[in-house]
């Protein structure tokens, strides 16, 4: 079993990645989606967090020359922050906006000027947050490496915001993994597989689709 195939399967076992095509989840933006992922679950569970630590660990790996981690609050923070340790490498962490109090810090911890960061993100959807949080690591003087993360949708509108922005994107697992083990193990049926993946091309339009069926 690959790594990717087995965090895929972690997910699954963990109830960090719930798949319930015919009772969606609501975002916050108002979209119905079938997949809910939330791998701050993952951080419960000492074995799968140190199977994730080690997938993280092998992406680096993929990278030159880094010098520091950053993590993308929230989750981000301990999944980059138990990284950074298991490196010895600096650690800083990248808020959504700066704080409104006290010293007003957008990320905390010290960035040095022309220092390489390896970003670190638990999830990937749109890649907004992620590549927003790049910005500001740059405006502080860092330099990118690339970025990492646990999971991702696997959006290709995801794909081209990365490719525009010149940052090397690698997840350690990504959806069509997630469906691969979900269908192998049980987990869904081949008809709740053949509906994620129709959800994964166009998100809004099965939204839409799945509003408008009264269901």
């Amino acid at each position: 079993m690959t790594t990717s195939e087995k965090i895929a399967r972690r997910l699954l076992e963990a109830g960090a990645v719930k798949l319930q095509p015919a009772s969606p989840f609501t975002w916050a933006s108002g979209l119905r989606s079938p997949i809910y992922c939330d791998n701050r679950v993952l951080l419960s569970y000492p074995s799968i967090r140190s199977e994730v630590i080690d997938g993280l660990e092998e992406l680096a790996a993929g990278f030159s020359d880094i010098e520091g981690i950053a993590g993308v609050a929230t989750a981000g923070i301990p999944h980059g922050a138990l990284l950074a340790d298991r490196l010895n490498l600096p650690f800083v962490y990248i808020r959504s906006k700066a704080k409104e109090h006290g010293r007003q810090n957008q990320i905390e911890g010290r960035v040095e000027s022309g220092q390489r960061y390896l970003v670190v993100e638990d999830l990937i959807s749109t890649g907004g947050s992620s590549l927003k949080a790049i910005d500001a690591l740059k405006g502080a003087g860092g330099d990118i490496a690339g970025a990492v993360a646990i999971f991702s949708y696997e959006f290709p509108a995801a794909v081209r915001a990365f490719q525009l922005a010149d940052v090397a994107l690698s997840t350690i697992s990504g959806y069509d993994k997630l469906l691969q083990e979900a269908a192998a193990t049980g987990y869904i049926s081949k008809e709740d597989a053949q509906a994620l993946a129709t959800w994964r091309e166009d998100p809004r339009a099965w939204s839409e689709a799945f509003l408008t069926s009264g269901k």
